[in-house]
């Protein structure tokens, strides 16, 4: 194991949170707590990630935003990290395959909000992200795509998970993925840069 990586053991069910979390806000805390709940996780660890390869525009310094996160996020079953640093990736697939092979037995959730699933088609490798481990998928405020009719979701039709069964995902073989509505926070990092109340 290198040295500043977390710790798990074989068998935990972990979420992967990714993102710029260029700030982070309460939404991130809200889709990582309905994932704790809905998706029969043990854990979540945050990757915040040195750049999002599909943004021209670069986020604010990495430990400015890593700072910010573990201020905002403190519970005891989620983990702010900087891995994709550590790892020397910069796209999920490959942050994936590094994970599972750093942490044998480990059983690994990919989560993200639904705006993400509607254009996760673009992203390097998107189908091994499927292939490497269950998805969970959380709404968001202001998407208001059908899951079922993004491409992801109709090439994976057969691989979804009912609302009912939603907490098997975090121990599921992929692909799987599952989609949970429910209470949501209308907060977008977006916003708040334009609102002067981050900045780079």
């Amino acid at each position: 194991m290198r040295a500043g990586m977390p710790l798990a053991r074989a068998g935990q069910k972990i979420g992967l949170l990714g993102g710029s979390f260029d700030p982070p806000h309460a939404g991130h805390v809200h889709l990582t707590m309905a994932a704790l709940r809905g998706f029969g996780l043990d854990v979540v660890w945050w990757l915040v990630s040195p750049g999002n390869p599909l943004k021209t525009e670069g986020p604010a310094p990495l430990d400015r935003r890593l700072a910010a996160a573990r201020t905002l996020m403190q519970h005891p079953r989620v983990q702010v990290t900087d891995l994709e640093r550590r790892l020397g990736t910069r796209f999920t697939a490959a942050t994936l395959k590094a994970l599972i092979g750093q942490y044998p037995g480990v059983r690994f959730t990919w989560l993200m909000g639904a705006d993400n699933l509607a254009s996760i088609h673009l992203w390097d490798h998107w189908r091994s992200i499927f292939e490497l481990a269950p998805v969970g998928v959380i709404a968001r405020p202001g998407e208001p795509l059908s899951a079922r009719l993004t491409h992801a979701a109709r090439i994976y039709r057969a691989e979804r998970l009912r609302v009912q069964q939603s907490t098997l995902l975090g121990g599921a073989a992929p692909p799987v993925w599952c989609y949970l509505e429910g209470p949501q926070v209308d907060m977008s990092s977006t916003e708040i840069r334009a609102r002067g109340d981050w900045v780079r």
